[in-house]
């Protein structure tokens, strides 16, 4: 007869396997930050997660973080198997926990850097950013890569701080900022270069360009074996070669055209603007 002993043992081993991601359970756990609805991300990343379970002969199941804390949070502790990150994010959870394994990062229409804009409306005096001094201007949300901690930088930098605004707001999305503008209540504004090409012929010009940064990353928990990694890495990177491929990036952003390789370094561009941003109280 088995002892007491033993089986309290067997039910700590399973506990431990319940209680955390990793190869010890059934299905591998892809988290993704909350940057939609649950249902439309789901739907967004659901044939992604479908073809990694094919790749890796295992189970995927699709994680929504509840907020972009909790994202942060999850990855640092090691609560995931596989994560999506934007680029904040992933310069946030990498301070956290530095050994994250990139397996790709997206291309977007040829290029896996993207960037933003200040802008005015077309027929304003404005020409470039010294020229917002003692002028109202509209961010994005307050995290908003490309439509506020960028700016701001970019701003800063053309010796335009934020006491020398007339006025500044924040609005919920970079649409909205665009037609702020347009409207005439606001004489700047900040956006990523898509939603800037949308609107420009309403009758916008941009004053500067931001630097270039690195796109979006799916990374994985150190606890992969390595010959796991790099048989994802290969598979990934060829998705665009193929119909079912394209499928699987478009179903993620229509602009996708690949999954490419990435680096850490990738992002230092944007940890030297958040490091300047820390250094004059901007952020976090």
């Amino acid at each position: 007869m088995n002892s007491p002993r033993r089986y309290a043992w067997l039910l700590v081993v399973a506990a431990c396997l319940l209680a955390s991601p990793g190869y010890g359970n059934e299905a591998l756990v892809l988290r993704i930050h909350p940057y939609l609805g649950a249902s439309k991300l789901i739907e967004k990343f659901t044939p992604l997660a479908n073809h990694i379970a094919t790749v890796l002969e295992k189970p995927v199941r699709i994680r929504i973080s509840p907020d972009y804390k909790d994202h942060i949070r999850a990855i640092g502790q090691g609560d995931f198997d596989l994560a999506y990150l934007g680029p904040m994010l992933y310069v946030q959870t990498a301070e956290k926990r530095a050994d994250l394994p990139i397996l790709a990062r997206l291309e977007v229409n040829g290029s896996p850097t993207f960037r933003g804009v200040i802008f005015a409306r077309q027929k304003s005096s404005l020409e470039k950013l010294a020229d917002l001094a003692g002028k109202k201007m509209a961010f994005g949300d307050p995290n908003s890569t490309m439509s506020h901690l960028v700016p701001r930088y970019m701003l800063l930098k053309a010796g335009v701080s934020e006491d020398r605004l007339a006025e500044y707001g924040h609005l919920s999305n970079h649409e909205n900022v665009a037609l702020g503008v347009l409207m005439g209540f606001f004489d700047g504004g900040a956006v990523k270069e898509g939603v800037f090409y949308k609107y420009r012929d309403r009758g916008l010009k941009a004053l500067a360009w931001s630097p270039h940064i690195s796109e979006h990353v799916i990374v994985a928990n150190d606890h992969f074996p390595q010959g796991d990694i790099a048989a994802l890495q290969k598979n990934l990177y060829q998705l665009h070669h193929s119909e079912s491929g394209q499928a699987i990036l478009h179903a993620i952003k229509p602009s996708v055209s690949a999954l490419v390789p990435g680096e850490g370094s990738d992002f230092d561009p944007l940890r030297e603007i958040l490091h300047v941003l820390s250094e004059a109280g901007i952020w976090p």
